[in-house]
C-alpha cells in the first residue's frame, strides 16, 4: 500500500505541477477576456435566468429537466466535501493565503463553466432511449470532428473512473469520519445507510436526481450559510485581521505557528487552486454533463445559469468556511479536513457547531454522490452504450460502503490526481472550441440589442 501511495503521490505532483495550474487559470483567463468579462458583468442576469428556469417554458421542451434542476444537479455534485473538508485542507497546507487563490480560481472559473455549458447544449445528442446526452466527450466529437474523437474517449475513461474517487469514495469516507467523530456511528454503518439511500434515488434516473437535488441543495446550502454567518457575527472583531492574513499570505510565505507547519507562497497557490477546482469543478468538464440535460434550446441562457454554480460554490460557500476557520484561530491547531472545520464551528457555537458541520457534510456528500453517479453513467454510456448503465450503477452503489472504510489520505490523493487527468482533455477542447463560444455569445447579445431597439 505504501508503494502505491508513493507512486500516486509522484503522479499527483506531476499533474498538479505549475503547468496544470497555469493551464487551468490560463484557460479561464483567456475565456474571461474573450467574453469581455461577461460572466462577471452579467451575474445578476444569470440569477434572473436561474429563477425563471425553475420550470421549462412550453417552447423549450428539448431536454429532460428544467434549467434550474440542471443547475441544482450540477451544484449537488460540486457542493460537497470540498466546501467543508477541502477548504480546511487548503488552509491547513497552504495557510490563509490559499483562500485568495480559491477566489481567483473561481472568478476565472465562471467563464470556464459558462463555456462548458454553452458547448454542452450546442453539441448534445439524443440517445437511443430518447434522452438528451452531452458533455466534453460529445462536444469534442461533434465540435472538433472525427480526428479528435480519441480525446473525447480519453475524457470519458478518466471521468468514469474519477467519479468513483471525487464523487463516491471521498464523499462516503468524509461522512463516515465525521459521523463517527460526532455521533459514534461506525464507518460501516454509515456506508450501508448511504448505499441504501443512494440506491433508492438512482432507480429513478436523472429526473429523480433532479427533483431530489432541487429540493435538498438550496435547503442545505442556506442552512449551512446561516450557521456560518452566525459564527462570523460572533467572531466579527476578528474578520479584518483574517482578511489581512488572506491577502498578505497569498503573496508571502507564512511562518510556523502552533500546530501549523508554515507554508511557502507556492503552497498557498497550489492548494488554493487545486482545492478550488476540486470544489467548484470549473474546467473538469463534469458540470456540462448535467447542463446538457436541461430543457432549453438556448445554449447561452444555460451557460449563464451554469456559471452561477462556480460563484455559489466558491465565492459564497467556500468563503464562509474559510473565514470561519481563520477567524476562529483553529487553523493553527494542527488538524486538517472536516475535523478542522468542525472545531472552528464548535469554537463559536459550543455543543452545537460540530453537529452543524456533521449534518451539513452528510447531506452535501449524499447529493454529491447522486450528481456524480449521473456523470459517470453518461461517460460509460458514451463508451459502451446504454447497456452499460445498469452494471455501472450497481458498481457505484457497492463502492459506497467500501469507500466509507478506506484511508482518507489515500482517497484524497487518488481523487486529486484523477481530477487533473480528466481536466486535460476538456481544457484542450475549450481552447480549440473557444471561437464557437465567442461567436454564439456575440450573436446572442447582438440579437438582444436589436430586439431591445426595435
Amino acid at each position: 500500500m505504501e508503494a502505491i501511495s508513493s507512486f500516486v503521490g509522484q503522479i499527483n505532483s506531476l499533474v498538479w505541477g505549475p503547468p496544470m495550474l497555469v493551464l487551468i487559470l490560463g484557460v479561464g483567463l483567456f475565456l474571461s477576456l474573450g467574453l469581455k468579462l461577461m460572466p462577471i458583468l452579467k451575474l445578476g442576469a444569470g440569477f434572473r435566468l436561474m429563477w425563471q428556469g425553475r420550470k421549462a417554458t412550453g417552447a423549450e421542451t428539448e431536454g429532460e429537466i428544467p434549467p434550474f434542476q440542471a443547475l441544482m444537479t450540477a451544484l449537488s455534485a460540486t457542493v460537497g466535501t470540498g466546501n467543508i473538508a477541502g477548504v480546511a485542507t487548503a488552509v491547513f497546507l497552504g495557510g490563509p493565503g490559499a483562500l485568495l487563490w480559491m477566489w481567483l480560481t473561481a472568478l476565472v472559473g465562471m467563464a470556464t463553466k459558462y463555456s462548458e455549458a454553452v458547448l454542452a447544449v450546442r453539441f448534445r445528442e439524443v440517445d437511443e432511449r430518447g434522452a438528451h446526452v452531452g458533455g466534453p466527450m460529445y462536444y469534442i466529437r461533434n465540435g472538433l470532428g472525427a480526428k479528435w474523437a480519441w480525446l473525447g474517449v480519453l475524457f470519458a475513461v478518466f471521468a468514469a473512473i474519477a467519479a468513483f474517487g471525487i464523487g463516491n469514495t471521498v464523499q462516503a469516507n468524509s461522512v463516515a469520519d465525521v459521523m463517527e467523530a460526532s455521533f459514534d456511528i461506525p464507518h460501516w454503518v454509515t456506508g450501508l445507510i448511504l448505499m441504501v439511500l443512494v440506491g433508492a434515488v438512482l432507480i429513478g434516473g436523472i429526473r429523480r436526481i433532479g427533483h431530489v437535488a432541487s429540493a435538498l441543495v438550496p435547503l442545505m446550502a442556506l442552512s449551512y450559510l446561516t450557521a456560518g454567518l452566525l459564527v462570523l457575527a460572533i467572531n466579527a472583531a476578528e474578520i479584518p485581521a483574517a482578511l489581512a492574513l488572506v491577502f498578505e499570505h497569498a503573496f508571502s510565505p507564512i511562518a510556523a505557528q502552533g500546530g501549523f507547519a508554515g507554508a511557502a507562497v507556492w503552497a498557498a497557490i497550489r492548494f488554493g487552486v487545486a482545492r478550488g477546482i476540486f470544489s467548484n469543478e470549473a474546467g473538469l468538464g463534469s458540470a456540462p454533463i448535467a447542463h446538457a440535460a436541461a430543457q432549453t434550446k438556448n445554449p447561452i441562457n444555460q451557460g449563464m445559469v451554469a456559471m452561477l454554480g462556480t460563484f455559489i460554490d466558491t465565492i459564497i460557500i467556500c468563503s464562509i468556511t474559510g473565514l470561519v476557520i481563520i477567524t476562529s484561530g483553529t487553523w493553527t491547531a494542527g488538524v486538517s479536513g472536516a475535523e478542522l472545520t468542525s472545531m472552528a464551528f464548535a469554537e463559536a457555537l459550543p455543543g452545537v457547531g460540530n453537529y452543524v458541520v456533521a449534518i451539513a457534510l452528510a447531506v452535501f456528500a449524499f447529493t454529491t454522490i447522486l450528481g456524480w453517479s449521473f456523470y459517470g453513467e453518461r461517460c460509460i454510456e458514451f463508451l459502451f452504450g446504454v447497456k452499460a448503465i445498469v452494471p455501472y450503477r450497481i458498481a457505484w452503489i457497492v463502492a459506497i460502503p467500501v469507500g466509507a472504510t478506506l484511508n482518507l489520505g489515500f482517497v484524497w490523493l487518488v481523487a486529486d490526481t484523477l481530477n487533473a487527468m480528466m481536466a486535460l482533455p476538456n481544457l484542450i477542447a475549450l481552447l480549440l472550441l473557444s471561437p464557437v463560444v465567442f461567436r454564439l455569445t456575440r450573436e446572442h447579445f447582438d440579437q438582444q440589442k436589436t430586439v431591445g431597439n426595435a
